[in-house]
């Protein structure tokens, strides 16, 4: 009896990076492959990357080299670098890392067991977008086609977790940010079927998983036919089975009206919503090519919080933008401290090459110490606003959907509606399981819980 080929996938970066991981996992699963715990295990080892920000790529390109040595100790083991760093470095990958049998993008993951059956026999396939280096070892092979109308419909994902689940429901990007290198290494805006994605739910529902979220690079801008993203939101939360829906991550521009009513009055919709802002100021906003103001983003807010007074804000943020002036980053210190975001991701510029922003006067970018200085004043100002507003919640009950063990022996991790990470004395049995919660304490981003009612136990996986 042969025994299956094994395959360990280790992802980098955001929601979507993760879901494509779980997606080539399937995929492989359903070629026969075992999906590995740990490289040392594999006879494939696909690490899946991250491009927006150069601090990762020097990260992944790091880690890759560490696992040269897997290869060196066991001839036959390929290694590929996959998603939106392979398909941003192309064949330069190969120059950096020429130990590396494929460079995948992530257009090609329909292909990929064909093509590492094929490496393995010594004999790439001639795929779209793909091409043979020429270079004095065994083959190597780039699958870089950006394919306009690949949506990776009809694949199952292998999910992670039995509790909750992320669902794609659109890939690329239509909006041009001019510091966004999501267009050029995942494509045009492409969108899933409502039925296919409304069949994909019920089908996770089917399995006992009661969370989904829905991801897309610009989710709220979701159009099929006659379905717009409100209507595909409300046919969600009405999947049997389903009891709390997310969705990440939207634009500005696309938070309607219609939207904000679905959100106030479907129970399974959550009361949180990622908005990312990027900067608090208009010069700033019209170079990032943002499309909205200062001040139409507020009317989007208050429009939320008017509706959903309880909604838990988030957003990204972006410091030292070429031609950032001092008083233009005050402008988002100030929006911050008015909106008053329950989280905030935070970034400091990164030049992604091919992208508007690097054509930028030279002249506008900001000296390195400049840059990371800004950065550290935005972190300590959005930091102290999320420990007010939690430090104000200690006190509250809110209802916790327990995930996995926290880092200390004997609690658990869970979150609220609002996304809120709580973590309650408790084990296993715990995980899957809906548990109204006192919020007791709280160390400025994580509260510590106690349960205090146990609602019927809802059976996951």
């Amino acid at each position: 009896m042969t025994t299956p080929k094994r395959a360990y996938v280790e992802t980098y970066g955001c929601q979507m990076n993760i879901s494509d991981g779980e997606l080539m996992e399937g995929i492989l699963e359903a070629r026969g492959y075992e999906i590995a715990r740990s490289p040392d295990e594999a006879d494939v080892i696909l690490v899946n990357t991250c491009a927006i920000r150069e601090h990762a790529e020097q990260r992944v390109l790091g880690r890759v080299g560490q696992l040269k040595g897997l290869k060196e100790e066991r001839p036959g083991v390929l290694l590929g670098v996959t998603g939106c760093m392979a398909q941003r470095l192309g064949e330069d990958l190969l120059a950096k890392a020429p130990y590396v049998d494929l460079v995948m993008g992530p257009d090609g993951y329909r292909s990929l067991p064909d093509v590492l059956d094929r490496l393995a026999s010594g004999t790439p396939p001639v795929v779209p977008g793909s091409q043979r280096p020429r270079r004095n070892r065994g083959p190597q092979l780039t699958v870089l086609n950006l394919d306009t109308g690949e949506n990776y419909e009809g694949l199952e994902q292998r999910r992670e977790s039995s509790v909750a689940a992320w669902v794609p429901i659109q890939r690329g990007c239509d909006h041009r940010c001019t510091f966004c290198i999501v267009p050029y290494v995942r494509g045009g805006e492409k969108n899933r079927k409502p039925t296919e994605i409304l069949s994909e739910v019920a089908q996770i529902a089917g399995n006992g998983v009661t969370e989904v979220t829905l991801l897309g690079q610009t989710v709220n801008s979701y159009r099929y036919d006659d379905w717009a993203f409100p209507e595909l939101l409300k046919a969600v939360a009405r999947v049997p089975g389903i009891r709390r829906v997310r969705f990440t991550s939207p634009h500005p521009n696309d938070v309607t009206p219609e939207l904000v009513e679905v959100m106030a009055t479907e129970d399974a919709v959550c009361e949180q919503l990622h908005l990312p802002v990027q900067a608090g100021n208009d010069r700033t906003l019209k170079r990032m090519l943002r499309r909205y103001t200062v001040d139409s983003f507020m009317e989007k807010v208050e429009m939320v919080r008017e509706s959903v007074p309880d909604i838990a804000l988030s957003t990204d943020v972006i410091v030292a933008f070429p031609g950032e002036t001092e008083a233009e980053f005050r402008d988002t210190l100030e929006l911050m401290r008015t909106v008053r975001f329950d989280d905030a991701f935070t970034y400091r510029y990164s030049p992604r090459e091919g992208t508007p922003a690097t054509r930028m006067p030279k002249e506008w970018f900001l000296p390195d110490g400049e840059a990371q200085a800004r950065l550290e004043e935005l972190i300590e100002v959005a930091r102290g606003i999320q420990s007010e507003i939690n430090r104000g919640e200690v006190g509250r009950v809110e209802e916790i959907l327990v995930e996995k063990p926290g880092r200390d022996h004997g609690f658990m991790l869970g979150r609220t509606r609002r996304a809120k990470a709580v973590v309650v004395p408790g084990g296993l049995d715990l995980v899957g399981q809906y548990r109204l919660t006192e919020l007791e304490t709280t160390t400025g981003a994580t509260f510590t819980g106690r349960i205090v009612e146990a609602p019927e136990r809802r059976r996951v996986g």
